[in-house]
């Protein structure tokens, strides 16, 4: 229980691997109360720490570490209660600093959009998915600008960028490698 929560690196990815071979009703009843129970809240928000006994200084909202990754690899598991409030975090928190990529970038918080779209049918997290990719891009530039070049990796440079582009232009929530290859 002290391991991480988010995206593909611990908890939410574990689950994510039974897919298929436990029943949906068995993992969302498992999956519900636990994030019940480990989740941060305040001013109507929800995000989870990485470890029970990470600091709250050290509170993230990425992928790989919080909300978006929970979202966008759990969602269909997640009362809506939880999915709302967590994707209302990630809106607020706003397009991360570290850069525009997957794991611990605008993209890939961008996906928690697209599957609260996905999973509601809410137009607005579309808009917001599609403003973090316009951010996104911008980031792109400004990291080839300051580095003479690009980022040619999947999960931190410019193809996990692109995917996400892609995945906003068709309006689909699949993150590459956790939801399609």
């Amino acid at each position: 229980m002290g391991g991480q929560r988010a995206g593909a690196h611990g908890f939410a990815g574990n689950v994510h691997a039974l897919r298929g071979y436990v029943a949906d009703d068995v993992l969302r009843e498992r999956v519900t109360r636990l994030l019940e129970r480990t989740a941060r809240r305040a001013d109507g928000l929800v995000n989870w720490l990485p470890t029970l006994h990470e600091p709250v200084a050290k509170i993230r909202v990425q992928w790989c570490h919080g909300a978006p990754g929970i979202i966008s690899t759990l969602g269909d598991l997640l009362p809506e209660s939880l999915l709302l409030r967590g994707g209302e975090l990630v809106w607020r928190a706003g397009p991360l600093r570290k850069g525009p990529g997957l794991c611990h970038g605008t993209a890939g918080n961008g996906f928690a959009f697209l599957k609260l779209h996905e999973l509601t049918g809410d137009e607005r997290w579309l808009g917001r998915a599609r403003r973090f990719a316009m951010h996104a891009i911008e980031q792109v530039e400004q990291q080839r600008i300051e580095a003479g070049r690009g980022r040619f990796t999947l999960l931190t440079g410019d193809v996990g960028v692109a995917l996400y582009l892609q995945a906003c232009l068709d309006a689909r929530a699949e993150f590459p490698t956790i939801d399609s290859f």
